[in-house]
């Protein structure tokens, strides 16, 4: 909360909006579209459990919507339907812990360390493969824990986890795919010694973790080609500063600006309309 000193008397609403640069009514602003995109969200994810191969079309007649509001949620979350690709099918045992899906079953976050959802991705360095996994508030975006190596390992996926955790404290749902490593029994006792509630999407349904997967197609465009740098070392600086100019500078499509300007100012606006004035 921003005040004066406790001998004088707190900022005016309107001197308050003058000093941070915005105008008096967005400290009312209330995000209930957000809220409201949320829930169709969720429900457009229902029907393609259902219906896998829905595109925007038929999910919208099945939801008895508006079409063009069906494909804006779709494109917005990164909701795309399962396409099954020609490749041999190879069984493999189906180890570990699969938690269920807790995201649906809850609210659009109104603030921090609500729900984070993880994910990781592989980057082409030199002719090898090295892993980036990344940890995101669903509040504003926000990258809040990555780590890199060069192997999918649990390591990789812990110290993201690990990352997110000294910087921002503990979130109460932490959602992924159903990957080995996130179904890993050290995994899974890592997150609960932190009582942090496990969630996972279910198998095939790519669209309940897009937050991740349209982060990581902007990412690498913004990080252009790795090989440009001679080390890991200085690959890894790279992606620091990318990271940190996500969050920092470049404006979210969906917020229109960028995550943590947001997030600070959602928080002016919340403690503002708590003090009595």
């Amino acid at each position: 909360m921003i005040v004066k000193a406790a001998s004088e008397k707190p900022l005016t609403k309107t001197a308050l909006a003058k000093q941070e640069g915005i105008s008096r009514s967005s400290l009312y602003y209330q995000p209930i579209k957000s809220k409201k995109d949320w829930l169709l969200k969720n429900q457009i994810e229902r029907v393609l459990s259902e219906h896998h191969s829905y595109g925007y079309r038929r999910v919208a007649l099945e939801l008895k919507i508006n079409k063009k509001r069906t494909r804006r949620i779709m494109r917005l979350f990164s909701i795309k339907p399962y396409r099954r690709r020609g490749r041999k099918f190879r069984k493999s045992k189906d180890l570990g812990t699969v938690y269920p899906n807790l995201i649906q079953q809850l609210p659009f976050p109104d603030c921090h360390n609500i729900i984070w959802v993880s994910d990781f991705t592989h980057i082409p360095f030199h002719g090898k493969v090295v892993y980036l996994a990344t940890i995101k508030d669903v509040f504003d975006r926000s990258v809040v824990g990555w780590s890199l190596l060069t192997t999918h390992s649990v390591q990789l996926i812990i110290g993201a986890l690990i990352d997110a955790v000294e910087k921002y404290g503990r979130a109460a749902v932490l959602h992924s795919d159903q990957g080995s490593e996130y179904k890993s029994r050290g995994y899974g006792q890592f997150a609960e010694s932190l009582g942090i509630q496990l969630s996972m999407s279910r198998k095939a349904s790519p669209w309940e973790n897009g937050y991740q997967e349209s982060f990581y197609n902007q990412f690498k465009v913004d990080l252009g080609d790795p090989n440009r740098f001679r080390t890991l070392g200085e690959l890894a600086a790279e992606i620091f500063l990318q990271i940190h100019y996500y969050n920092h500078l470049r404006i979210h499509s969906k917020l229109k600006m960028p995550p943590l300007k947001f997030s600070g100012r959602q928080t002016l606006t919340s403690n503002q309309l708590s003090v009595k004035l």
